[in-house]
């Protein structure tokens, strides 16, 4: 088989490695419009400062005062000021409007990534990291769209303005007036260096491990508190929040004497007290004259506050950098690859061919796996933790590829199915249920949302959840999370409700009723298993009951097949399965097993 033959979906590279200009680039007309309005009102900002310079040249001059050239000096200060106001409030607002659009665009393309990655990509995936990613870095790049253009603009037109006005007035006074500007900008390497730079993706870092131990611990607080853990749930708290504060002190440390200098050296006292030497040294050797100072006071204040600000934008500038490098990571990850001209199954017979897989590279997982299911029969997957259980299982809904090797349905190899022929052929019930936020009839209609009332309910009958959903506030209308609180148990079975409304020939099953009592997972295992049905079942079986009704027993350990067949031929042989359900039979109080003797249609063996 050829991998050529396999695209990506459309767009789905599309951002991957993508600098951040590159995905700003679509919003590019909207930072031109920011930018131009910034810079003619910072121009128009000047002229307020201009204008009292002017008027105290003007009444501090020797002879006569200029009334003309006061009264025009008054109203160029009044329209700039006006401009100022106009056009920033102008900038302001499309700035945001440019974010908010800007955000939304970083939001769908996330969300259409999301929608395309590997299903087996989030189980790898810290939940409070991937939450962060989507919300909290998004949010980041607000300062840097809305407010870091306008400062950035002003922290070079002002100064380079304001240089060209105060050395038309004199030369070596300008040069004095600079270094303040200068011995800041000297401080902002110290802020680059690998050090500092190590410690900011630390603190990015501890914030998400703070996060994550945050939402591990809401979700979890009801087992913990039930097994007497909470003091260890709260130590793995307390661990994260130590070392982020740990990180934050160090981070502090290193960047407070370089921010304290810079905010010193910037500050209005000291820029007035150098100017205020440099211009009194002049005045006295009658170099300048007593009026030409006035200028340096008011303008040199100006050249340093947008430095300050650039300082800011700095900050924020990184800060959105950083953020932007986490979601190019997400929108980096490659989608499983899309099928150029699909291929619709013929049956839903499952082949799988010396399958192999790793989620490393350096490590396989399942280890050259051949097996074939056919239709209307049961396998079951047993084996010791570890052997590859959940990996096997997840490989035939397509969580991943095999890295050698096919996995076919019908003849088709499953990277030549179209995803949306793949998802009506193949649906999946795990030991871990996620419900959405939605009705209990929403939740179950969730793969066939056309369905009608009638079908949801036959399939809550046959998942034996109906009664169950009867009583909740609102029956099937009941809002998951606000006025319906489900057991695992429950969960399980509107999960398995879901997965017989979709009515797939195919259906995997991972411990799917294993919060279930005995008479209700016997119930459900007859409706996933009924007589008159073609499916295809592959379950992982940890009960004995599952075990002895399944067709077909494959056990795996370590990654490969060391024994299958039906359950009575594996006894038989007294190996490596008639030992694991040994094992299995001494952990019953009183060692029997309930189905010993008999087969899946009631016969005995």
């Amino acid at each position: 088989m050829k991998r050529e033959r396999y695209l990506p979906p459309p767009g789905a590279d599309a951002t991957a490695g993508r600098s951040l200009a590159g995905l700003l680039r679509p919003h590019y007309a909207g930072f031109a419009a920011v930018v131009t309005l910034q810079v003619v009102g910072a121009l128009a900002g000047l002229l307020p400062l201009l204008a009292v310079v002017e008027l105290g040249r003007t009444f501090l001059s020797p002879g006569p005062v200029d009334h003309g050239h006061a009264w025009s000096a008054v109203v160029a200060g009044a329209a700039g000021l006006f401009v100022r106001l106009l056009c920033t409030a102008a900038s302001s607002g499309i700035g945001h409007i440019v974010d908010g659009q800007v955000q939304f665009a970083f939001r769908r393309l996330l969300a259409a990534q999301l929608g395309r990655v590997p299903i087996g990509w989030f189980a790898r995936r810290r939940t409070g990291e991937l939450a962060k990613v989507v919300g909290e870095d998004v949010a980041a790049v607000h300062p840097f769209i809305a407010h870091t253009p306008a400062e950035l603009v002003s922290a070079f037109v002002v100064p380079l303005v304001s240089l060209v006005y105060l050395f038309t007035v004199d030369r070596r006074l300008t040069l004095v007036t600079l270094i303040p500007v200068v011995a800041a900008v000297a401080l902002v390497p110290l802020m680059m260096t690998p050090a500092r730079l190590r410690d900011q993706r630390e603190f990015d870092a501890g914030m998400g491990r703070i996060a994550d131990s945050v939402v591990e611990f809401v979700q979890g607080i009801s087992v913990v508190k039930a097994y007497g853990g909470s003091g260890r749930a709260h130590r793995r708290f307390l661990t994260a929040a130590d070392d982020f504060v740990h990180t934050f002190r160090r981070w502090v440390h290193g960047i407070s004497p370089i921010a304290a200098g810079m905010q010193l050296v910037l500050s209005p006292p000291f820029v007035l007290l150098v100017v205020l030497i440099g211009g009194t040294t002049l005045i006295t050797n009658g170099e300048l004259a007593p009026a030409d100072l006035l200028p340096f006071l008011l303008l040199g204040l100006g050249l340093t506050a947008p430095v300050a600000a650039l300082g800011h934008g700095f900050d924020e500038t990184q800060a959105a950098g950083r953020a932007v490098g986490r979601i190019r990571e997400v929108l980096a990850v490659r989608p499983l690859p899309e099928p150029a001209h699909p291929v619709a199954p013929r049956g839903h017979r499952v082949e799988l061919s010396g399958v192999r897989f790793g989620y490393e590279a350096d490590h396989e997982v399942l280890r050259g796996i051949d097996l074939v299911l056919e239709p209307g029969t049961v396998t079951a997957i047993v084996g010791p933790s570890g052997s590859g259980k959940s990996t096997l299982v997840r490989l035939l809904p397509r969580f991943f590829d095999p890295t050698h090797g096919r996995i076919t349905i019908g003849g088709v190899d499953l990277r030549e199915l179209a995803a949306r022929d793949l998802h009506r052929t193949v649906s999946f019930v795990f030991q871990d249920v996620s419900l959405l936020r939605a009705s209990v009839a929403d939740n179950i209609a969730l793969a066939v949302p056309h369905a009608d009332h009638d079908d949801v309910v036959r399939a809550a009958r046959r998942a034996q959840i109906h009664d169950r959903i009867r009583e909740l506030p609102r029956g099937y209308a009941s809002v998951i999370g606000e006025d319906a609180g489900l057991s695992g148990g429950e969960a399980q079975r509107i999960a398995l409700a879901r997965a017989l409304l979709a009515d797939t020939p195919v259906l995997v099953l991972d411990e799917a009723t294993a919060f279930a009592d005995p008479q209700t997972e016997r119930a459900v295992r007859r409706a996933l298993t009924a007589p008159e049905g073609d499916r295809t079942v592959l379950v992982i079986a940890h009960r004995l009951e599952t075990i002895m009704d399944a067709d077909l027993v494959v056990m795996l350990d370590d990654g490969v097949v060391v024994e299958r067949g039906r359950p009575a031929e594996l006894l038989a042989r007294n190996g490596r399965f008639a030992a694991f359900r040994r094992a299995h039979r001494s952990a019953v109080p009183d060692g029997s097993d309930p189905h010993e003797g008999v087969s899946r249609g009631g016969e005995p063996r």
